[in-house]
């Protein structure tokens, strides 16, 4: 029997290549707050998770995503928090991760504060991934910044996600508000 190296995939087939390494349940959501969240650091990912991540997991998930090439670990030093970093493989999955948000915005149930990054990248296209790819080579790579007027891609994210959480807290509240009696 012919044994197969652990760093190596199971078949020269590059969708299993890719699965191998993001394919399961939790690995493209830590790239996700990595990415999207700017979410650098283990507590921090830990307890601004959505989907309540258990630190076993996030742990392990975190390791194959460094072993596999997706994030970097900075060695922390004494009383410091270890920082992730994306790799130039990790940035270049988000056309990736602007697909899978808009089909899931489109095929799965979701919420507006959720769903609104994926539908702002999906209404941006390729050139605002460009740029927001940039801005995180920028800050994880620390290549250069290329000159721009306006918000970064990463504030006009955060600002339509801010804008629709309160929006959306705004009509909770309000609903709660018409459902007691006067």
């Amino acid at each position: 029997m012919v044994r197969r190296r652990s760093d190596q995939p199971r078949s020269g087939c590059a969708i299993n290549a890719a699965v191998e390494v993001i394919g399961d349940r939790w690995s493209l959501l830590v790239l996700r707050d990595v990415m999207f969240g700017n979410r650098r650091h283990f507590r921090v990912l830990q307890e601004r998770s959505e989907e309540a991540i258990a630190s076993n997991i996030l742990a392990d998930r975190l390791r194959r995503l460094v072993a596999g090439g997706l994030l970097t670990r900075a060695q922390a030093g004494r009383g410091r928090r270890a920082e992730y970093s994306l790799t130039e493989a990790a940035i270049q999955l988000v056309p990736v991760m602007a697909a899978l948000g808009q089909w899931g915005a489109r095929h799965r149930p979701t919420t507006p504060s959720l769903r609104v990054r994926a539908e702002l990248l999906a209404d941006g296209g390729p050139d605002l991934w460009d740029d927001f790819m940039a801005e995180l080579r920028a800050e994880h790579l620390g290549t250069p910044l290329p000159p721009r007027s306006g918000p970064t891609t990463a504030e006009r994210l955060a600002a339509a996600y801010t804008a629709a959480l309160a929006l959306e807290t705004g009509e909770r509240q309000g609903n709660d508000d018409t459902a007691r009696p006067t």
